[in-house]
């Protein structure tokens, strides 16, 4: 049976502290639903929008992919596998955890807030050593197609994460259509990061996202200064 199942942004999960305004797609922290532990091999989507100078301190991850996407402002990132930088809109910065790894998140400026999308995918090999990674996708390459962000074994230029995952992304607006054929077996979440699109005629505003099983073709349509990220799953 085809099934697209929508999960709207207010239904999200969100925290909120002083500095922090966190939307959470997926179970995180003391946000817990079993109906919501994430959706295959794809664990986590925080949407997080930080306050001026203001951002995570050292903590440790293991044995995750941690993909971070920014959509305004600068993310200043620095961990123990020597990886560090400021990742700005356009830029894909991916972290393997591995057997361990440190770091920190900041907001790389003392005026603006910065918002931006934190991805956990959980990787199909552990223990491996933490590596660090960040390229820059200019806007073109996504404008009206669908670019590949991430995948296994880093192809056609996207970083390389550590699961038979594709990560891919688009901008969509105005009469601008995309198609996506599904591999058997396989099944993908949209997440609108912003703006408004339709997915095989329904409709999803920022924040949204859509789980699709049993469905062959994906049909991107009727944006409003959208973008998006498709998650093509095993």
């Amino acid at each position: 049976m085809r099934m697209i199942t929508l999960r709207k942004a207010a239904d999200r999960f969100h925290s909120q502290i002083g500095w922090l305004d966190s939307w959470h797609t997926f179970s995180f922290a003391d946000h817990y639903d079993p109906s919501f532990l994430g959706f295959g091999a794809l664990r986590v989507i925080n949407d997080d929008t930080v306050a001026p100078g203001q951002g995570f301190g050292e903590h440790p991850h293991r044995d995750m992919e941690i993909i971070t996407y920014v959509l305004s402002g600068g993310v200043q990132h620095k961990d123990s596998s020597g990886g560090g930088g400021v990742i700005r809109p356009g830029d894909v910065q991916r972290m393997s955890a591995g057997s361990g790894v440190v770091h920190s998140e900041y907001n790389a400026s003392r005026e603006e807030p910065v918002h931006f999308l934190q991805i956990w995918i959980v990787p199909d090999t552990r223990g491996i050593a933490p590596r660090y990674e960040q390229k820059a996708f200019p806007l073109e390459d996504r404008r009206g197609k669908l670019r590949l962000l991430a995948s296994k074994g880093g192809r056609e230029g996207s970083v390389d994460i550590h699961q038979d995952a594709n990560v891919l992304g688009a901008l969509l607006d105005g009469e601008q259509k995309i198609s996506f054929e599904l591999k058997p077996s396989r099944k993908a979440w949209l997440h609108v990061a912003r703006g408004s699109v339709e997915l095989n005629g329904t409709k999803l505003g920022a924040g949204d996202g859509a789980a699709i099983a049993d469905e062959r073709l994906l049909q991107l349509s009727g944006g409003r200064n959208a973008e998006v990220l498709l998650f093509d799953l095993p």
